[in-house]
């Protein structure tokens, strides 16, 4: 599928210059990036959900803190 998209100049410079440095098309450099942050967002919520279940499973006390600030700083963040 055909889309165009606009990217600040600062981004595009540097899509551009990996393109360049990996001797790629500047597509193929964003289809790679587009497809790597699809990955980290499921492999995040893979893990969200992997501390939501040691959570509701933990009866140890500090355990259990622990595992709610993880959760917390992933919701909300630092």
């Amino acid at each position: 599928m055909r889309q165009s998209v606009s990217l600040p100049s600062r981004l595009a410079h540097r899509v551009r210059t990996l393109a360049n440095r990996r001797k790629v098309s500047t597509n193929r450099v964003l289809v790679e990036l587009i497809e790597a942050g699809f990955e980290s967002q499921a492999a995040e919520k893979a893990r969200f959900l992997e501390l939501a279940d040691r959570l509701v499973e933990s009866r140890n006390p500090a355990e259990r803190r622990r595992l709610k600030q993880e959760l917390a700083r992933m919701t909300f963040g630092e």
